[in-house]
């Protein structure tokens, strides 16, 4: 999915890349880090692999950008399953701490 914003006078491209159902050695191809300006990851709070892979996806960006300081934004979704979390908020925020990224938790399915 793309789609183009403009913002402050500036025109973007905001680029979606569903990686579900990747392995992880084939889901962040290279072409997705070229002239990239930030990045949302987002994994599922109902998923401990979802987590890992979002992590192994972080260390793919690293390798990639040669380390680089690209923004980031961690979101943990499916915050409308909260009966079936795994993933805690503080373990969300922990990591995001330590990518020195933003960090929130949502649901798609309810649109908060």
């Amino acid at each position: 999915f793309t789609k183009s914003t403009r913002v402050n006078s500036q025109d973007y491209e905001v680029k979606l890349v569903d990686t579900a159902g990747q392995d992880e050695y084939s889901i962040f191809p290279t072409q997705y880090s070229m002239d990239i300006h930030g990045y949302v990851l987002v994994y599922s709070i109902t998923s401990a692999k979802s987590f890992e892979v979002v992590q192994i996806i972080y260390d793919k960006l690293l390798d990639i950008t040669g380390k680089v300081h690209v923004p980031i934004v961690l979101v943990g979704n499916k915050t409308d399953l909260y009966v079936d979390r795994m993933i805690t908020t503080e373990q969300g925020k922990r990591l995001a701490d330590s990518w020195h990224a933003a960090f929130l938790e949502t649901s798609a399915k309810q649109n908060e």
